[in-house]
């Protein structure tokens, strides 16, 4: 295992400490029903191999979700990380539990499937998916901290919620004892509206970490695309029309992304990501997914180096052309 000069953080005030880069496993899901669409089949093989390469570079958490193949994702990376004789103490996984059309009660009910799912790798940090549940924050937030009480998790987040959600959460979290962990969020150098809204400072003020979740806007922020126009051809459907409105507007971007990553002999990628996770200090942590296993082997590269003011300036100056 290489040492890395970014090393783990603390995820808010809890006692999970994450190094900067994590490896979300959306893509585990691939290969069957909607996700055939999106993702192509890993072979379990191959996803050992990612937990391989992600582990040796220093990263020691990976993201899911219960809507995630309903399951097929928690039980992907459980079987990877048997596979690869993962000690339960060497790992921190997080989970997300679907909101619609759910009130809060489903929280405690679905709890024992996350747990199976899982078995024998504990769920660290349980988070609501969005904020879309038909029952209140307050309601949610008190099933979470019954399944802490339980011992059944150790830590509560969200995802996708407001500032003004974020202050419900943590303020219904502190009449049980206890505090919001984390915040996942879209965020990456295209796309930093959390400055902007309220999420950020209202995250700061609080103690709550961001999981920066497309960090690298769906493989627009490696460069690919705009080295090859083409590979544009071989993504899946819904990502190819995501992406091909975008590659012209921001070229000047990927261009400097480039210059960095040739002056530090890394990738546009690591670059992109490097940022990050740097840009806000020790706040934001990322969750780049991976479907192969170069891909994890580039992210926990990105542990390796840290990107100075002069170029985190230049980066924010190229970046806020193209919002």
């Amino acid at each position: 295992m290489t040492t890395p000069v970014l090393t783990p953080r603390k995820l808010g005030a809890t006692d999970l400490r994450l190094s900067p880069i994590g490896i979300g496993t959306w893509q585990f899901a691939g290969g069957r029903g909607f996700y055939h669409f999106y993702f192509r089949y890993i072979p379990p093989a191959e996803k050992a191999g990612i937990i391989r390469a992600a582990r040796q570079g220093g990263i020691n958490w990976f993201d899911t979700a219960e809507v995630y193949g309903f399951g097929r994702s928690e039980r992907a990376l459980r079987d990877a990380l048997q596979t690869e004789q993962v000690a339960v103490q060497d790992v921190w996984i997080a989970s997300k539990w679907w909101p619609l059309p759910r009130f809060a009660g489903s929280i405690r009910r679905t709890i024992s499937s996350r747990l199976k799912s899982l078995a024998p790798y504990t769920l660290d940090l349980h988070q609501i998916h969005w904020p879309t549940s038909f029952a209140s924050i307050e309601a949610q937030m008190d099933a979470m901290a019954d399944l802490v009480e339980a011992g059944q998790i150790r830590a509560v987040g969200v995802s996708n919620f407001s500032a003004d959600q974020m202050r419900q959460a943590h303020a219904a979290l502190q009449q049980r004892g206890l505090v919001l962990a984390s915040n996942q969020v879209h965020f990456n150098l295209l796309d930093r509206s959390i400055e902007r809204n309220g999420v950020l400072d209202t995250a700061r003020e609080l103690g709550i970490s961001i999981i920066a979740y497309s960090p690298i806007a769906s493989g627009l922020l490696s460069g690919r695309f705009h080295r090859d126009p083409e590979a544009l051809d071989s993504t899946p459907l819904i990502r190819r029309i995501s992406l091909s409105a975008q590659v012209q507007r921001t070229r000047p971007l990927i261009d400097i992304l480039a210059e960095i990553a040739g002056q530090r002999q890394v990738t546009i990628t690591q670059v992109a990501l490097n940022w990050v996770v740097t840009v806000h200090g020790e706040m934001v942590v990322a969750i780049p997914g991976a479907s192969r296993i170069q891909h994890a082997e580039e992210a926990a590269g990105v542990l390796a180096f840290q990107l100075n003011a002069d170029e985190i300036a230049r980066l924010d100056g190229a970046s806020q052309l193209v919002q």
